[in-house]
């Protein structure tokens, strides 16, 4: 039976890795997944603790991304993690990213833990961007031109628009 469950879990992290390719063959003004990372990607996925949190990436992974949008026709940084908190978690954030930043307790990255915010300014201002750190420098956010995925916070743009990350303040 353990093996059994074993390799649907393989057949599930394949059927994944599948997808971020697919998903990371289109246009972006940011660095994407290459499919040489994209088994880093199963890897990271495949460690989480929380498999209830692996479901909910697995069924969002992919959604587009809409400005203001809070449902799988479409969704916005904020609303994904917002409603990643609240289901997974339990927490209540704000609505919007710069609001979501002042509810966390501020870690650096090698602090940083499964379900963490992470927080971004890519116009050089306030905050703009959230994701939610995974583990092994991988995080997943709703990209504005690839929607759902999984990237790694070692890439160049994240690094340098990368602000603030931490645990939400129960």
């Amino acid at each position: 039976m353990m093996i059994l469950n074993t390799q649907k879990n393989n057949v599930k992290v394949v059927l994944f890795v599948l997808m971020l390719i697919v998903l990371s063959s289109c246009g972006s003004r940011k660095p994407t997944a290459g499919p040489s990372s994209a088994s880093k990607i199963a890897t990271a996925m495949s460690h989480l603790k929380s498999k209830q949190l692996y479901r909910f990436i697995n069924e969002w992974s992919g959604v587009r991304y809409r400005l203001g949008g809070l449902d799988k026709g479409g969704i916005d940084c904020s609303g994904f993690a917002f409603l990643l908190q609240k289901n997974i978690y339990g927490n209540s954030l704000p609505r919007r990213s710069r609001d979501q930043a002042e509810t966390i307790r501020e870690k650096s990255i090698s602090q940083l833990r499964e379900g963490d915010l992470i927080f971004f300014s890519f116009s050089g201002g306030a905050v703009d961007h959230v994701g939610i750190y995974l583990n092994d420098t991988y995080f997943v956010h709703a990209s504005t031109t690839r929607g759902v995925v999984v990237d790694d916070l070692t890439l160049p743009a994240y690094q340098k628009a990368m602000v603030k990350a931490g645990s939400f303040k129960n």
